[in-house]
């Protein structure tokens, strides 16, 4: 009989939130507002299981090349605030973002500062929300990183490779799961999924309940993990 697994990390790619406007009839401002609350539900889920980090893609760095960035942009300072507000009350979660914050205005990179400064103490849950992400720069900054780390060191074996990316020293995700029906990865933390296990829904991410997230759980819990072949 085979043990459960134990769950250190579930990660969600949160896919759905324009198409659940469409369908709802609802402005798109609404459908995120729906989205980012269920950001805070499916967290305390996570808290009430003991689960420790729940990481999150919000955002990728492909969002930015589109016409209606700036929408976004001030769609999401809007309800990131309101979301901020709730977390801080509850002195429960630890927000960390990764991601390039270079290209963000202004505003939006002092409220994420924001975000991790005054959490920094919460301990129950590390909710890591992927803000303005990609693999492919992820990569390079990588690379810079090492590039200067080894430079210091002049010794490959001092080296821990782990730190040059975003995730640091958390564990790598257990389960990886994305809404919306599509089934792929979109750039996303690549260096950290490779022996995590994925699961695809249909369900739009506005409308994924804890209902669906027990049955991934469970079917985690009884999967055989091998790590290689």
């Amino acid at each position: 009989m085979n043990s459960i697994n134990s769950i250190n990390h579930l990660s969600i790619i949160l896919d759905g939130n324009k198409r659940y406007a469409k369908n709802k009839n609802l402005p798109i401002m609404n459908a995120y507002s729906t989205g980012i609350q269920n950001v805070l539900n499916i967290s305390k889920e996570l808290i009430k299981k003991k689960i420790k980090y729940f990481s999150v893609f919000t955002l990728s760095t492909e969002n930015l090349k589109r016409a209606s960035v700036n929408t976004l942009f001030e769609s999401i300072f809007f309800q990131f605030s309101n979301f901020l507000d709730n977390i801080i009350n509850e002195k429960t979660i630890k927000i960390k973002v990764i991601g390039e914050r270079n290209d963000l205005p202004p505003k939006l990179i002092k409220l994420i500062t924001e975000a991790e400064n005054k959490t920094h103490n919460h301990n129950k849950l590390t909710l890591i929300l992927a803000f303005n992400y990609g693999f492919k720069n992820e990569v390079i900054s990588a690379f810079k990183k090492g590039y200067k780390e080894v430079e210091n060191k002049k010794n490959l074996e001092d080296v821990n490779i782990n730190n040059f990316f975003y995730l640091g020293n958390i564990p790598d995700p257990d389960i990886l799961i994305r809404t919306g029906g599509f089934k792929r990865l979109s750039n996303y933390l690549m260096y950290n999924l490779c022996y995590t296990e994925l699961f695809f829904t249909n369900t739009l991410w506005p409308e994924f309940h804890k209902g669906e997230l027990e049955n991934i759980i469970k079917e985690f819990q009884n999967t055989k993990r091998n790590y290689g072949l």
